[in-house]
């Protein structure tokens, strides 16, 4: 299999799971936001961490090599945060079609970001899926009547991330790794805090709790590392494009699942978007 196809392949593993996040999180909604931000930070660098010792022929001084790397790899662990934690609270707070919405324009923002900062091109194929694309998120974010903090909060964050991660040119399984170091100890004291004061779901002794904020490690890192295998092997539009997997998920469990409102306004925006999919489907499978 070529390197561009194992992209494909990567890209479209990751974004598959990351359109069944919200039953998993949801799952967790009596627990506090920030909690599970904490759990999902701390065990994901005890998951990576033990992944990385397991490889042993990878060495971190071999991937990260400089002081500015590993400030750079603290700037997207902030970011990949930041994004978490926005993500769990909407889906929590009952905005799991806003946080689709967010993720229906991070492909754009990849788009834009891809075109300023690495100089890549679009097609006449992509270029016109790209205008489907936009002029169904345009028309679902007019007509939501409201300016959608939450969908661009999530899509800047995790497009910034994407392009950051793409200049460094580290490999996953490292970059990921020293990102999950940098955020732990934050988590622990955080976590420690509210355990010592009575406030956190691990003094409920409830089971299926601690397994699902204990898998929260592995849940969040393995998404994460196929993303960052995809992007090291395809274009950051290409990428942007698949993702518009992970927002159909969100999208079809919020209204199938959770029963949020299903309007005209939506209908518009699928399809438009779905069109743009096919047309940028053929034209991928075309260059394959």
């Amino acid at each position: 299999m070529s390197e561009y196809r194992k992209g494909l392949v990567y890209g479209l593993l990751c974004y598959t799971i990351w359109g069944l996040f919200p039953l998993y999180w949801r799952m967790l909604r009596h627990v506090d936001s920030m909690e599970i931000l904490a759990h999902r930070m701390l065990w994901s660098c005890v998951f990576m961490v033990t992944l990385f010792i397991g490889l042993r022929h990878m060495r971190l001084r071999d991937s990260v090599k400089s002081v500015r790397q590993y400030l750079m790899l603290l700037l997207t662990g902030a970011l990949i945060s930041f994004n978490w934690g926005l993500y769990i609270w909407a889906i929590n707070h009952g905005y799991i079609l806003q946080s689709s919405l967010g993720y229906y324009i991070n492909p754009l923002v990849n788009v834009l970001l891809g075109y300023l900062f690495l100089h890549e091109r679009l097609n006449k194929a992509q270029t016109v899926a790209l205008l489907f694309a936009l002029a169904g998120v345009l028309y679902f974010t007019i007509d939501y009547g409201q300016f959608p903090i939450i969908s661009l909060g999530l899509a800047f964050s995790f497009g910034i991330y994407g392009l950051l991660k793409k200049k460094m040119d580290i490999p996953a399984t490292p970059a990921l790794t020293v990102e999950t170091m940098w955020m732990m100890p934050a988590a622990l004291v955080y976590i420690t805090l509210m355990a010592s004061r009575g406030g956190s779901a691990l003094n409920t002794f409830d089971l299926a709790t601690w397994i699902l904020l204990l898998l929260a490690g592995a849940v969040t890192a393995i998404p994460l590392l196929l993303y960052g295998k995809s992007a090291e092997r395809i274009s950051l539009s290409t990428l942007g494009f698949l993702q518009y997997v992970s927002p159909t998920g969100q999208f079809l469990i919020g209204v199938f699942v959770y029963k949020e409102s299903f309007t005209m306004a939506h209908i518009i925006c699928f399809a438009c978007i779905w069109v743009g999919l096919a047309i940028f489907t053929v034209d991928t499978v075309k260059r394959l």
